[in-house]
């Protein structure tokens, strides 16, 4: 009898084991509808991760995946350095349809190089729309493998991401650091001028690199920016391979009321006349209708 009732109590261990590990068998489908996602630099020490996931607040969500990039997905999304040390770390959570992107920068004094308007137009290009994204690191870094965490998030979600975009994406995140950098350009300037760049590619259309360079000097002059040929022939290259990708440019709605909105809280800080702000507003809605005018004219309603 003995017997008998260890072999009934083994049974029921295994039982409960069966039953308490159902959930974790079923963990990888359910990852995909993961409202949040947590992407770590695959650098991070033990410590440094565990100080990476409070400043995230990681523990305060209910459902999260939580991934960690590593130098195999900087080859994969942008082509870019197998040997990059990733530290800078992401947490992103999906918005509704039309809510647009949200930056926030957990740790500002240890993202040196990239800004929230560099991560937003980035990420605009790379097709990523409507997420709030939460970045962190807890050393000083440049913050640029922040951005293959997101793809690799957004990947992990069932999102198509295609690879062209996500390597222009890289490519400007690069363009706009070198610039702010090197270039004697602040960092709002290089941001609005990117952003202003390709508000002229969607609403003209250009067919050809002479067209693009033409934008580009454009807008330069339009702000009175003074840069090398160098740095020139950085922003023709960049833009020329936009102008080349395919992009729905409904998609800078989003963009232009986020960077209207910025444009309008920096220049309150300034005490800029209230007026003055509503004008900006207004060019912003009137660029955006001219640029959705323009496509209808092309393909229709």
């Amino acid at each position: 009898m003995p017997m008998k009732r260890f072999m009934k109590t083994m049974l029921l261990v295994v039982l409960f084991s069966f039953l308490f590990s159902i959930p974790n068998a079923f963990a990888i489908t359910e990852e995909s509808d993961a409202e949040v996602i947590a992407v770590y630099g695959e650098a991070l020490s033990p410590a440094q991760l565990e100080e990476t996931k409070k400043l995230l607040k990681v523990n305060e969500e209910e459902n999260v995946l939580e991934l960690t990039v590593t130098a195999e997905d900087i080859v994969k999304y942008i082509n870019g350095d197998p040997n990059s040390n990733m530290y800078s770390s992401a947490k992103i959570t999906k918005l509704k349809e039309g809510e647009g992107i949200r930056i926030i920068q957990i740790t500002p004094e240890n993202i040196t190089q990239v800004t929230n308007d560099m991560y937003a137009n980035a990420l605009l290009t790379a097709g990523v729309t409507d997420a709030k994204v939460e970045v962190a690191s807890p050393i000083p870094v440049t913050g640029h493998s922040a951005l293959t965490g997101i793809f690799k998030a957004y990947e992990a979600t069932g999102e198509e991401l295609d690879t062209a975009r996500l390597e222009v994406a890289d490519e400007e995140l690069n363009v706009a650091t070198k610039l702010a950098e090197e270039a004697g350009i602040s960092e709002d300037q290089v941001s609005q001028l990117l952003a202003e760049i390709k508000q002229a590619i969607g609403e003209q259309n250009p067919v050809t690199r002479e067209e693009v360079e033409q934008i580009v000097q454009e807008k330069l002059d339009e702000f009175g920016i003074q840069i090398s040929e160098e740095y020139k022939q950085l922003l023709y290259e960049l833009f020329d391979k936009i102008r080349a990708l395919d992009i729905d440019f409904e998609q800078l709605q989003g963009q232009l009321e986020e960077l209207a909105g910025s444009i309008k809280d920096k220049l309150q800080e300034a005490g800029v006349d209230e007026g003055v702000l509503q004008q900006i507003g207004n060019f912003f809605k009137d660029l955006w209708n001219a640029i959705v005018d323009f496509f209808k004219s092309l393909f229709g309603n």
